[in-house]
């Protein structure tokens, strides 16, 4: 995200600004549809992952951290904040309970990188966090711009959180492939990748139920498709070894 800030914010206007509308279609919207039950288990099961991923960050080795790893870790415990603070607002605004049970799936992301970052004795750019308050001014720009874009109207809010899942894959993936080789990071950062994915599928559906299209921003449109024509995606449930 260094320097890239004005792109990403002209990308995601002009994507908003863009969208192709289809026929409406008859895919059940789970996400959008769910019942109070069925959020609370949603959420549970979110709690449990939290459990399983700090056991599994406090098992693998403590691994020597280089510029990038450290730049990585600070990145992404900002970007999944913002994530989620930006759901909780649309959330407020919409009561949908897409924005409700990805917050909280959210929360759990930056939970994770927090974890990793006291693990390594780093500085916590989220300290006491404010929510929509962050040191990195990219994404404290991109926080002021996609809370304004989603506040616009429903399908306008689904963007966004297609956006943000969308930049976060290719973060994550870009972070993976070039940044990272310890262990617990790209544990973590794995688990979060999977996580977009499947954020990525909910938003998904429910621009798919208002009949729009999607276009993806940052990572490929053929990734992208695979993505959205696969099933969610589960963790091992067990740590790496």
């Amino acid at each position: 995200m260094k320097n890239q800030g004005l792109k990403i914010l002209f990308l995601i206007a002009a994507m908003i600004g863009s969208m192709q509308l289809i026929g409406c279609s008859k895919d059940t919207a789970e996400d959008y549809t769910v019942t109070a039950d069925e959020s609370a288990a949603i959420i549970e099961k979110i709690a449990a992952e939290a459990i399983l991923v700090d056991s599994c960050i406090n098992a693998l080795l403590v691994e020597p951290l280089s510029e990038a790893e450290i730049d990585a870790l600070n990145t992404m415990r900002e970007e999944e904040l913002l994530a989620k603070d930006v759901y909780v607002a649309l959330y407020a605004l919409y009561n949908v309970p897409v924005f409700n049970n990805i917050s909280k799936s959210e929360t759990q992301h930056a939970s994770a990188v927090g974890s990793l970052i006291v693990k390594y004795g780093l500085p916590d750019p989220a300290l006491n966090h404010v929510a929509g308050v962050f040191v990195n001014a990219d994404l404290q720009a991109l926080y002021t711009s996609l809370v304004a874009q989603g506040s616009t109207s429903l399908i306008s809010a689904f963007t966004v959180g297609a956006t943000i899942e969308d930049l976060d894959i290719n973060d994550l993936q870009n972070h993976i492939a070039t940044d990272v080789d310890n262990q617990d990071i790209l544990f973590v950062f794995g688990n979060l990748d999977r996580g977009s994915r499947n954020h990525m599928r909910a938003f998904n559906r429910q621009l798919k139920a208002q009949g729009v299209t999607y276009t993806p921003q940052f990572i490929s449109q053929e990734f992208f498709d695979q993505i959205i024509s696969t099933p969610n995606e589960t963790g091992t449930g067990v740590c790496p070894n």
